[in-house]
């Protein structure tokens, strides 16, 4: 371990005998993240039972205020990692998670359970970039497409058991150990890192936290948001709700502004004038929205269409995002040879044709075999061919210096795209009982969202490892 460096050079062609443990460890930490976020899926009713005074559109912020804190926090997090050390920062974005993750379960009310949400979106930012900058500085660039691949299907396992494994918990015991769940994993991983993770170098010239423009990027995403889920609702008026969409387009603004004018912005906006650069976020993007619509759309349908159980519900999405994991490795091992276009392309086509399946054949009667599951299986290819596709081309042709900061920017576009995704369906189906109607909306913009992802993905340069 004395050995490590924290940047090896191009040229050497086998992994460090330490990257295999590196992974784990590193990946470990990510699925609990991955695991906490589909898990709130599937508990979401169960905490709206328990918090009876609160309205679909407050309880919407249980997810929505973590994912925004979250993308926020990922960009300056992969600049800590790269600043302090990524072993330290990691640490620190584990012990914080973990924390409060104890506090969620704790919680006596909606707005505390907020709070600690907020929390928890902190540690997991300051981990995630840390953990995929730790896994690429251990391996050669030859497999670094493939590293990238195997990581992102660590995310696709913990989809896999997440919703199934938050309904049981909240069916046998409390909605409150999908969060208390975390702590004992957690810890674990926390103490193997202690162990065995060898200290990174930290950068010589440290970066200021830009934190007015965090606070306007948060701004602005989360009255985008409040806008969306209150959009159908009887609390705001007409005017209001314009007035809150004008707030979030101006806070936006701002931002830009602001970026071009500061020597440390939060996103540096002149990476944007690289074409692949801007289109992959873009994609990125609008991928991600059309995802959290997906994912957070099968448990209403499940539930309030099909009236599955909580339980029966988790179980039987696993189908999809068990696909993910093989189709992610392949597809990233095979992007490290051919490029990633072609597989961004052609999954976003894919991903195009799930909407379209489940837009026409599922009908109220449960028909699980023939009308959905087959739509599950093409929806886990098409997430597996694009995901990994969209973050190896993201970080590709970086200097592995910049891999925490230029992954951040990426990860954090997709969160964004989550909390658009999540605010929709919130719109959509949240504001009284849904009926399959309902979901035509739903599926009839998600099969929009993945045809302008194709388009985009169509001007990516094809980006091949040396």
């Amino acid at each position: 371990m004395s050995s490590t460096s924290p940047h090896p050079p191009h040229a050497k062609e086998n992994a460090l005998p330490a990257a295999w443990p590196i992974f784990w460890i590193a990946s470990g930490a990510v699925f609990l993240v991955s695991l906490d976020t589909t898990m709130l899926y599937s508990v979401f009713e169960s905490i709206r039972r328990s918090f009876t005074y609160a309205t679909p559109a407050s309880l919407s912020w249980v997810l929505n205020a973590y994912t925004i804190v979250y993308a926020a926090m990922l960009i300056p997090a992969g600049g800590f990692a790269d600043a302090h050390g990524r072993k330290r920062v990691f640490l620190v974005g584990v012990l914080v998670f973990i924390s409060a993750s104890a506090a969620c379960g704790m919680s006596p009310d909606i707005a505390t359970l907020v709070g600690a949400r907020v929390c928890q979106a902190i540690g997991a930012a300051l981990l995630t970039p840390a953990s995929l900058s730790l896994v690429l500085a251990a391996f050669p660039p030859s497999q670094r497409a493939m590293t990238v691949s195997m990581w992102g299907a660590v995310g696709g396992f913990a989809a896999a058991v997440g919703p199934s494994l938050g309904a049981y918990t909240a069916q046998t015991y409390s909605w409150r150990w999908a969060f208390l769940i975390n702590v004992p994993v957690g810890a674990i991983s926390l103490l193997l890192g202690i162990r065995l993770l060898a200290p990174t170098a930290s950068a010589a010239i440290r970066r200021r936290v830009d934190v007015i423009g965090m606070a306007l990027l948060i701004a602005s995403v989360a009255l985008m948001a409040l806008l969306l889920v209150e959009l159908r609702g009887s609390v705001w008026t007409n005017l209001e709700l314009a007035l809150i969409a004008g707030l979030s387009v101006g806070c936006l603004l701002i931002f830009v502004v602001w970026a071009n004018k500061v020597s440390d912005p939060l996103i540096e906006l002149s990476l944007f004038r690289n074409t692949t650069y801007a289109v992959v976020n873009l994609a990125t993007l609008t991928f991600g929205i059309a995802f959290a619509m997906m994912f957070f759309a099968f448990f209403f349908y499940m539930t309030e269409i099909w009236h599955f159980d909580s339980v029966h519900a988790g179980l039987a999405i696993i189908p999809g995002p068990l696909t993910v994991i093989p189709v992610a490795i392949a597809t990233g091992r095979l992007a490290g040879r051919y490029g990633y276009r072609r597989f961004l392309v052609s999954g976003s086509l894919l991903y195009a044709v799930t909407g379209t399946w489940f837009y026409f054949i599922p009908g109220v009667s449960p028909e699980y075999g023939s009308h959905w599951l087959p739509g599950l299986l093409i929806s886990g290819a098409s997430v597996g061919l694009v995901m990994p596709s969209l973050a190896g081309a993201a970080v590709s042709r970086l200097p592995v210096e910049h891999y925490a900061v230029g992954s951040a920017v990426n990860q954090a576009t997709r969160q964004m795209g989550a909390v658009i995704g999540v605010a929709i369906v919130v719109m959509l189906l949240g504001h009284g009982i849904p009926t399959r109607a309902s979901f035509d909306a739903v599926y009839g913009t998600h099969i929009a969202l993945a045809l302008i992802t194709a388009l985009l993905c169509a001007f990516v340069r094809e980006r091949r490892n040396d």
